[in-house]
């Protein structure tokens, strides 16, 4: 009802037995924690929180402006709701190697199953736009080792994502993942792949699970999930498509609004006042409720 029955060591402990079996787990992005519970209530194997989503949520580009606080408050939101293991876009570390050991520790005590740690400079950009710059490789591994030595839970998993292969190709792509793994990374992100060989490719150099991202209208081809398992991708996310089918079909409404100055002929596309509140499981908290005023304590 109000909390996750799970606890947050018991995710962490079934997020990594799931990553061990090999099994290809999806993880669409939520936009906000209602929407964390629908992919839940939809049988989907864990949720993502994405930075890009956080951003535009907040009215702003992601270019590093979203501050460690806003990212902790919405993953504690999001990780409240759901049984799910959540993953969170934790952009550069939000500074310095000390900063990425703050950022870990505080998305643990959110809640997190885990988090990427990417090797752009600051500020960083969007990972499918042109123009992307990363730092040294001693850097990032920096970051790495901060990541990996301020986590308190064994459990939690760090993940290294790298933009290297806008900059310079997929063979500098699998050269920066297995130091990033020599640093300790439990899983690796090679941003914007461009082809199921390259996958494969990064696939055979590391041992460590891999994670695709498969957001539209960016550098990747939307690759189908059986597609990604059989090159052996472990994770696939599609961080921002909730918030754009939402706001697609919000902007679609309003046109009618504007339009015939009702939503009559939109009715159907809504979610339904009941199936919201089954979503929310609104019956639960009156059951709750009426349990604690029908309460009586005993008299002498």
């Amino acid at each position: 009802m109000l909390y996750s029955t799970r606890t947050d060591a018991e995710k962490r402990r079934s997020f990594r037995q799931r990553l061990a079996s090999g099994e290809l787990l999806r993880v669409p992005g939520a936009f906000n924690p209602l929407s964390a519970r629908l992919i839940e209530r939809r049988g989907f194997e864990g949720v993502y929180v994405s930075g890009a989503v956080l951003s535009a949520d907040l009215g702003l580009p992601d270019i590093g402006l979203t501050t460690l606080t806003e990212v902790a408050q919405r993953t504690r939101q999001i990780t409240r709701v759901t049984d799910l293991p959540v993953l969170a876009d934790a952009d550069t570390g939000f500074g310095e190697p000390m900063n990425v050991a703050r950022t870990v520790q505080e998305l643990e005590d959110a809640g997190l199953c885990g988090l990427h740690i990417e090797d752009q400079v600051n500020p960083k950009r969007c990972g499918h736009l042109d123009g992307k710059q990363v730092v040294e490789v001693s850097t990032a591994v920096q970051r790495i080792r901060a990541a990996v030595d301020a986590r308190r839970d064994p459990d939690f998993l760090v993940m290294a994502r790298t933009d290297v292969r806008a900059v310079e190709g997929v063979a500098a792509t699998i050269e920066r993942a297995k130091r990033l793994v020599d640093a300790g990374a439990d899983a690796v992100f090679p941003e914007a792949l461009r082809t199921l060989e390259e996958f494969e490719q990064v696939r055979a150099a590391i041992e460590v699970p891999i994670l695709a991202n498969m957001t539209e209208f960016g550098k990747s081809e939307l690759f189908t999930v059986d597609q990604l398992r059989d090159v052996g991708v472990n994770l696939v996310i599609w961080p921002v498509s909730l918030l754009r089918l939402a706001m697609g079909a919000a902007d679609r409404g309003l046109s009618t609004l504007l339009e015939q100055g009702a939503l009559t002929d939109r009715l159907d596309e809504m979610q339904h006042r009941r199936e919201l509140y089954d979503l929310i499981d609104y019956e639960g908290y009156n059951r709750f409720d009426s349990s604690v005023f029908d309460f009586r304590l005993e008299t002498d």
